[in-house]
């Protein structure tokens, strides 16, 4: 039966052609738009992890409930110790702590006097650890534009956007000017390394990057540090294996003392800055695709399969007329339908893949529509191909060819046996 049907679409393109190309851009646009959510998706994860919340982040009580403004003074105390800890309870992450900071950079003239002025965001993470992943963790390496990564301390690294706004160059004095952990002015002098670029229009802006021993000597932060952030080796988010620890972790601490504030607290990934409801309305917007693949391609091809029913009134009259059951004359259609599906959602995935593939590679620029954007998402916008590309076509190719064969094919059970002959004269 399947030989008979694929010879017929062979042999008489004009049944098979149009809803061949149907399924084909229709599963094509569904992977396509299936792979570039998901490397959107994977792109914010990986930028947010690196230069925001880790995969989870320890933080005091106090500190945690005002995140979003950065009060230093409300930091945990007692880093090393707390490092020392999840070091060897949790050894299959790496554990660094960081300082986010803000102020004003002063750039003095020969003179000493102000030769210009910006506000800054600061990044301190451990520069000199010998065993840091800082390094890694940000790319510091391939984000250098000019200059050279601090090789002593009292050395940072400015945006290179910052340093040509600020007429900047390495080896330059800048004064940071904020405020220390206890509330008074702090004042500290700075060699400038080199600039920076990395990718990211909300760090590009004005980003100042400190080794962490600096900035705690700075702002009188000793053995204190704003945020202690955990990353998967591999560095792979697993959503339920950081909640289960963040479970235990918090478990165990607010046990010694629910009314201190001070008390270290950890955060997941997905529960830091909203970033929970965003990723589900990502996930969201992959169904609604296929949701509105299949619906389009559907009607396209229940209007295909009626047109198809009309040009061949004849054959299917004929086939009635000789004694062919209706319901078998359904389902061949149906399974002639199912065929050109497959071929269809075939060719469609591979060349859905393919482009998707070929925007992994290179990327698409969007820092033209990122200048004044927070969020930390890459300059460059890439898809992502999954095992799941390859298999997701199927639904819109399938599914929709099914609906609408079956709805268009439904006229054969209204056609009347007893007026065929007359028909067909």
């Amino acid at each position: 039966m399947i030989k008979f049907l694929l010879k017929g679409i062979l042999r008489d393109r004009s049944r098979s052609l149009f809803p061949f190309l149907t399924v084909t851009i229709g599963v094509m646009l569904t992977v396509f738009l299936y792979c570039y959510i998901k490397g959107a998706e994977s792109n914010f994860i990986e930028s947010s992890a690196r230069f925001s919340t880790g995969h989870v982040k320890i933080m005091s009580r106090a500190y945690a409930a005002e995140a979003d403004q950065i009060p230093n003074d409300l930091a945990y105390v007692g880093v090393e110790s707390l490092l020392l800890e999840l070091r060897q309870e949790f050894p299959d992450m790496v554990w660094t702590p960081r300082i986010r900071f803000g102020g004003l950079l002063d750039i003095p003239d020969e003179a000493g006097e102000t030769r210009s002025q910006g506000t800054v965001a600061g990044l301190a993470v451990d520069l000199f650890g010998s065993d840091s992943p800082e390094r890694l963790i940000i790319n510091i390496e391939k984000a250098v534009v000019s200059g050279h990564l601090p090789r002593k301390q009292g050395e940072i690294l400015i945006s290179a956007d910052l340093a040509t706004t600020l007429d900047v160059r390495p080896g330059d004095t800048a004064t940071l000017i904020g405020s220390t952990m206890h509330g008074s002015m702090a004042i500290t002098n700075f060699t400038v390394a080199g600039t920076i670029r990395f990718g990211v229009t909300a760090m590009d802006r004005g980003a100042v990057l400190a080794d962490i021993h600096d900035i705690q000597e700075a702002l009188d932060m000793e053995d204190a540090a704003g945020e202690i952030l955990g990353f998967y080796r591999g560095f792979i988010y697993k959503d339920k294996d950081a909640e289960d620890m963040a479970s235990r972790f918090n478990a165990r601490h607010h046990g010694q003392g629910e009314s201190d504030e001070f008390l270290p607290v950890m955060v997941t990934l997905k529960n830091q800055s909203g970033l929970a409801d965003l990723l589900a309305m990502m996930g969201m917007f992959s169904s609604v695709v296929v949701l509105i693949f299949v619906a389009a391609m559907s009607i396209v091809l229940w209007n295909a399969g009626l047109m198809g029913s009309l040009r061949r009134y004849g054959e299917i009259g004929v086939r009635l007329a000789m004694g062919e059951d209706k319901g078998h004359l359904y389902r061949s259609l149906i399974a002639e339908s199912m065929l050109i599906a497959v071929f269809g959602t075939i060719a469609g995935t591979t060349v859905g893949v393919a482009i998707a593939y070929y925007i992994q590679v290179h990327g698409i620029d969007i820092s033209s529509f990122m200048k004044s954007s927070s969020l930390m998402v890459t300059d460059v916008l890439r898809a992502q191909v999954t095992p799941v590309s390859f298999v997701i076509g199927f639904l819109p190719g399938l599914g929709a060819t099914f609906i609408g064969t079956s709805i268009s094919g439904i006229g054969i059970y209204r056609r009347k046996t007893s007026t065929l002959m007359k028909e067909l004269e």
